[in-house]
């Protein structure tokens, strides 16, 4: 994925950093969103899937740490933490509670740009002109489309976001809520509904799947040969 693609999500209450990183992360192609506080970060999360978060660990209100695990709970999402703090302990801190880097203040901004391409790099991020198999089916992102058996089947955007995620995490489980994150739908049945569609189009036994299969009391896993 080219980094025009990615949506980058800034959570500093200083006005000044958060418009240096916002102004020169736009400059280097990413997608840029801001928020000053954990409750404005959130609100954007419901709405918004981000591909990496940059979070300020002292912020009035919920800290930067506290906001890394409630996130980290419900939703896969690279995660740097921007901090003053240099203590060992600190660092390990954020580590610990899920952040995938973090960064003392102060900081060149090339170097965040560093860190983030390194996560890009090392994270799984699909590449949607290629062709992915679950098994017979052949599905490619790009056209939106599903080939099983000479059959083409087309998918939407939600089944796609949803693909995205699950092709990038194969034997991962995703909950029905993260689900819902993911593909914008809030409603469980209907999040159930979209899986049995996916079904009908990856499976040659939809009712019996080998491939996208729930996990009773989590959510559903998709395995890849």
């Amino acid at each position: 994925m080219e980094n025009n693609k990615l949506h980058i999500l800034i959570v500093d209450d200083d006005d000044r950093i958060r418009d240096l990183l916002k102004d020169y992360l736009i400059n280097n192609n990413y997608i840029i969103s801001t928020a000053e506080n954990a409750e404005e970060a959130k609100e954007k999360l419901k709405y918004i899937k981000f591909d990496i978060l940059i979070l300020d660990v002292m912020m009035p209100g919920q800290s930067g740490y506290e906001l890394t695990e409630e996130i980290k709970k419900t939703i896969q999402v690279p995660i740097i933490l921007l901090t003053a703090k240099g203590e060992v302990e600190n660092r390990i801190k954020g580590l610990e509670l899920g952040a995938d880097d973090y960064i003392g203040k102060p900081f060149e901004p090339k170097e965040l740009l560093l860190r983030i391409k390194n996560i890009v790099k090392n994270k799984n991020i699909l590449d949607l002109s290629s062709k992915y198999f679950v098994g017979q089916a052949e599905i490619n992102l790009n056209k939106m489309t599903i080939n099983f058996n000479n059959k083409i089947r087309k998918i939407n955007n939600s089944e796609k976001k949803v693909l995205i995620e699950m092709l990038s995490n194969p034997g991962k489980t995703f909950s029905r809520e993260e689900i819902g994150r993911i593909s914008g739908i809030n409603q469980e049945r209907s999040i159930d509904v979209m899986v049995t569609r996916l079904r009908q189009k990856l499976e040659s036994n939809p009712k019996n799947p080998k491939y996208l299969q729930t996990i009773r009391g989590s959510g559903y896993v998709l395995w890849i040969e």
